[in-house]
């Protein structure tokens, strides 16, 4: 049984030793393609924008010695948001559902072209920065901090430099509630998405 471990043990230390490890810088533009809804208004919505967003990070690119395999986990600061202006017992109300948060995409992949081109699918797990904001006289109650979605796509490198293209979807939605801090007023709106985007960036491998 220890022979089996140890020899085990050595193969996988020996596809360690011979596997190329990259590690890249990384910056996209994110495009909102969610719909999301303002609900329980005691008023109306007269206006909603869907913001792009961007985010930065590290990319490591971990190569199989075998078969154009890889696994690429990445960790960014991502920064995007929705926002409406409603009519809210004749005052205008602008209100933002903003997501400042840490991604950790984990994306497993295979090379094509000797590695010029990489198809790719993964989980990716975020945590919301974000605090609860006061916008005029309502204060926001977001109900999670932690989420988990996926992603797909594929990337282009020529060089150190690297272009890539992805989607990225959500498991579970995004919910808020704007209540009034008004003593008296029970108007209250709630905001819920369930977010996905398109995503295209640029990077620079250091190896």
């Amino acid at each position: 049984m220890s022979k089996k471990l140890i020899s085990t043990l050595a193969v996988f230390l020996g596809m360690m030793a011979y596997s190329q490890v990259t590690v890249g810088l990384r910056a996209n533009a994110l495009f909102n393609t969610s719909s999301a809804s303002w609900d329980n208004f005691k008023g109306t919505v007269n206006g909603e924008k869907e913001n792009t967003g961007f985010n930065a990070g590290l990319a490591f690119k971990i190569g199989s010695p075998v078969g154009g395999w890889f696994v690429m986990p990445e960790i960014y600061y991502t920064s995007i948001k929705n926002e409406a202006t409603a009519n809210v017992n004749g005052t205008s109300v602008n209100i933002e559902a903003k997501s400042n948060r840490i991604d950790v995409p984990v994306m497993v992949g295979h090379n094509f072209l000797l590695g010029k081109l990489a198809a790719f699918v993964g989980p990716v797990a975020s945590y919301n920065l974000t605090t609860d904001n006061t916008f005029q006289n309502f204060k926001e109650n977001a109900t999670k901090e932690f989420t988990v979605g996926y992603q797909f796509g594929a990337q282009a490198t020529l060089s150190k430099f690297v272009v890539n293209a992805r989607f990225e979807g959500a498991f579970s939605k995004d919910s808020r509630k704007f209540i009034s801090t008004v003593a008296g007023d029970n108007t209250e709106i709630r905001y819920d998405n369930r977010p996905s985007m398109f995503i295209l960036g640029i990077g620079y491998n250091f190896n």
